[in-house]
């Protein structure tokens, strides 16, 4: 993997961290609302653990966060 895509999925689990909080969800809310393991939430969001997931959680996700898909890939520099 590329230091590009770590850096991206980097952005993307601290992305769905800050709109979990947001939302006031912990990961194990989160994971069983989608159907992952707190684990895998876990791993996501964690900046050093480049997890991937499919388009179809991340649809999830976005829902359950009630947050446009878009907005999850706005990343903060």
């Amino acid at each position: 993997m590329t230091e590009k895509r770590a850096n991206q999925y980097r952005q993307l689990g601290l992305t769905i961290a800050y709109y979990r909080k947001l939302r006031g969800l912990t990961q194990l809310q989160l994971a069983e609302y989608t159907n992952l393991s707190r684990t895998h939430i876990s791993n996501l969001e964690a900046p050093n653990m480049p997890t991937s997931i499919s388009l179809e959680k991340l649809f999830d996700i976005s829902d359950i966060l009630e947050v446009p898909i878009g907005k999850l890939f706005e990343f903060r520099e």
